[in-house]
């Protein structure tokens, strides 16, 4: 996969274009911002802005699972994108 991290610039444009109207999108979306900021590539900035193309039921039935990419959305990239949102939050320590 091409290292190149994206800009500055880019990666701000890329935040804006990721807010959506569902709250639980955005939940996902905000944690996934929270952990791969620093590390987020070109390509993988190319496939989330693939997923904002979606209508937000059908990003949410992605992102919980209810069904998976289908024909020209079901690239390696838009699947490692997927997964990389799909993980989990941390959980707290218990007791």
């Amino acid at each position: 996969m091409d290292a190149e991290l994206i800009g500055e610039r880019e990666l701000s444009k890329l935040r804006w274009r990721c807010r959506r109207g569902l709250l639980e999108n955005d939940l996902f979306i905000e944690r996934f911002f929270e952990r791969h900021t620093a590390s987020l590539s070109v390509r993988q900035a190319a496939a989330l802005n693939e997923l904002m193309n979606l209508a937000d039921n059908d990003l949410l039935d992605l992102l919980l699972r209810r069904r998976e990419p289908e024909g020209e959305l079901a690239t390696g990239d838009v699947l490692q994108v997927l997964a990389m949102l799909r993980e989990p939050a941390a959980r707290p320590p218990g007791p």
